[in-house]
């Protein structure tokens, strides 16, 4: 059940979505088409272009789709979120991470998760800050869509409370804009 405190205002310039079938991530890349290449993903965010590319199959799963896009969506307010709750947020990961609790909100931060080091954390790496944001935009899409139970939550029922509770905490001062 969601608690009643989040809910998210979202708000911004417009954001092209469209639909593309096959869509592979290939060195920083999005490959859309029939021959595998790289690695398959469901869907890619395009920052400054405003643009995010959905693969054409979530159109007949509407709860996956709903999923996916607010993991995408999210992108953007991680954009916005600004240093210090980004910060904020890193912190309570490293939290995790010493209390050595297991599993993810999604595949995007698990994959991420289990090929991080200590140093990774502590010298905030690419690696870390990659895992951070797809951490936050899975830990959002869960909160937020209508999905209670998936595959790929993974994480513990004290891990998704804390997680919850981080985002209730900043729902009390900030708006996420797109």
């Amino acid at each position: 059940m969601k608690h009643p405190r989040l809910s998210p205002e979202i708000e911004g310039l417009p954001i092209e979505i469209t639909f593309a079938p096959r869509l592979w991530a290939q060195g920083g890349k999005l490959v859309v088409g029939n021959i595998p290449r790289g690695r398959e993903v469901h869907a890619a965010t395009f920052l400054r272009q405003r643009r995010i590319v959905l693969d054409v199959g979530l159109k007949s799963r509407p709860a996956e789709l709903q999923r996916i896009l607010l993991h995408e969506l999210f992108h953007f307010a991680w954009l916005r979120l600004g240093n210090p709750k980004r910060r904020s947020f890193e912190n309570l990961l490293r939290r995790e991470m010493g209390e050595r609790v297991r599993g993810e909100l999604g595949w995007s931060s698990e994959r991420l998760k289990t090929g991080l080091s200590r140093q990774d954390s502590t010298l905030r790496t690419g690696r870390w800050r990659e895992y951070a944001c797809e951490s936050f935009c899975d830990t959002a899409a869960w909160l937020f869509s209508h999905a209670r139970s998936h595959d790929e939550f993974t994480l513990s029922t004290a891990g998704r409370a804390g997680r919850r509770n981080w985002f209730e905490e900043m729902q009390l001062t900030v708006r996420i804009s797109v």
